[in-house]
């Protein structure tokens, strides 16, 4: 199995590495009857930092300690899980700070599972060589895709017809808030591939789209020749210009382009725009929704397919099988430990 050499690197943001086991051959134990680990096993669970109020760091400097205190609305959706009667579940927490790739970890052996508001793409299961490493769970959090502006241009912005050329759109690169852009604006169809005549800014230099895979931008990954990408200018004056605000580690740099004007939008989830919306007291506002829902769930490797299927069980019935989601937590933080102490397994 072919890995990614920017995941070989043991990352600063995982502490500890896999503990090998000892060169004798011994028969794993079956986890009880309902339970997902035998004896209560621990699970090495990765969490990315920097997507709150989904998850994140209690404090953003990796030297700090609260940078290993998970929260957000997957970090109460883990605590739930251990509450389980019987599932005999136990995750160890780990930071990770670094989202390209933040997927495939588990097939690394560095962790066991890995979230983050890291939404479901079947291109998301495959590694580098196109083999399929890791599996997703059930989706526990919808996501749309939208655009945040200032709220003097919300009804400017209120769909995404007639963005045209003048208009500059930030987004965030390797993230499905980028690829889904890029499919809506008419920048690429929908296997990616940028529209021929599109023009790239890179640290490089400038490249042009032929319409072919030689250029292709997806939530999984991004042709070599667009690594580090920094603009993209339209082939048609009937599309916008892309802006790339660099890393989504938080919301400064988005308020300061959008007041700068140095963009006129923000295209990304539809939770972490308006959670920007209310910290600015609404003086940024989600305009355009999009039509399309998707889902984030948890990864694991591809080959524990016993450990997923006991995993998704205790999901549905947290969530009600998707009647419980993002808003009800909102609204009520405990939702989901209330549903655990339901649970009658074991």
């Amino acid at each position: 199995m072919s890995i990614p050499n920017h995941l070989r690197v043991l990352r600063t943001s995982i502490v500890a590495t896999a503990v090998l086991g000892s060169a004798c051959q011994v028969t794993a134990p079956e986890p009880a009857a309902g339970a997902c680990t035998p004896d209560g096993q621990p699970l090495r669970a990765g969490f990315y930092t920097m997507f709150p109020p989904v998850s994140y760091s209690a404090d953003d400097d990796p030297t700090s300690p609260g940078f290993h205190t998970h929260l957000g609305y997957e970090a109460d959706l883990l605590t739930a899980l251990e509450a389980m009667d019987g599932a005999r579940l136990t995750f160890q927490r780990r930071p990770v700070a670094e989202w390209p790739g933040i997927w495939l970890l588990p097939s690394t052996t560095e962790v066991d599972i890995v979230g983050g508001g890291i939404t479901i793409l079947e291109s998301r299961t495959r590694n580098d060589a196109g083999e399929v490493s890791v599996a997703f769970t059930s989706g526990h959090i919808a996501f749309r895709q939208s655009l945040l502006t200032r709220s003097g241009d919300a009804a400017r912005f209120s769909s995404y017809g007639g963005l045209t050329q003048d208009v500059r759109v930030g987004v965030f690169q390797d993230t499905t808030g980028e690829a889904r852009f890029l499919q809506i604006a008419g920048l690429a169809d929908s296997e990616g591939i940028l529209a021929a005549g599109t023009r790239i800014d890179t640290p490089r230099g400038s490249v042009v789209a032929d319409g072919t895979s030689a250029y292709v931008i997806t939530a999984a990954q991004a042709s070599p020749a667009l690594t580090g990408r920094t603009h993209i200018h339209p082939p048609s004056e009937s599309m916008p210009q892309v802006v790339y605000l660099g890393d989504p580690t938080g919301d400064t740099e988005v308020f300061e382009a959008l007041r700068a004007g140095t963009i006129d939008a923000v295209a990304r989830g539809e939770i972490g725009n308006r959670e920007a919306s209310h910290a600015t007291g609404e003086e940024f506002v989600v305009a355009a929704l999009d039509s399309l829902t998707e889902f984030g769930g948890f990864a694991l490797d591809a080959r524990e397919t016993a450990l997923l299927a006991c995993i998704d069980e205790k999901l549905n019935w947290l969530t009600s099988d998707r009647g419980i989601g993002y808003a009800e937590w909102r609204d009520d933080p405990s939702v989901f430990l209330e549903r655990a102490r339901l649970w009658e397994g074991g």
